[in-house]
């Protein structure tokens, strides 16, 4: 599975974003899909995740009731949608793809996007 990530950008503070993560010539819907980013100096780090079905989804800590996950099958997407965004939030996010249930390792997930880079900053 070939993975695209998009919708990164430069950011304030208190700002909002949506992710985007796509794949061309096969269908996602049968892969939980999961966003990772990857701050300077640190691990890649489990962000959310979002199953098969889109019922049983996985929210680290410190993006609960800031970002939401979310994938429309018709168009082969799925989202993440971050508002609120703060500093700790920069960094590149990754998409990947499974085909069992959601995980929050990385280790766990098979296909890659190349990334995308967000940057919060004033």
């Amino acid at each position: 599975v070939q993975l695209q990530a998009s919708g990164g950008g430069l950011v304030q503070p208190g700002g909002s974003l949506v992710l985007s993560c796509t794949a061309s010539g096969v269908s996602l819907e049968s892969y939980a899909i999961g966003w990772f980013r990857q701050a300077p100096g640190k691990e890649r780090e489990g962000v959310s995740c979002i199953d098969q079905r889109g019922v049983k989804n996985y929210y680290t800590e410190s993006v609960k009731g800031r970002f939401t996950i979310f994938r429309e099958d018709d168009k082969n997407t799925i989202y993440l949608r971050m508002n609120s965004l703060n500093t700790g939030d920069t960094g590149v996010y990754f998409c990947g793809s499974r085909s069992q249930f959601c995980s929050s390792w990385e280790t766990d997930f098979t296909s890659w996007g190349q990334g995308t880079q967000v940057t919060v900053s004033s």
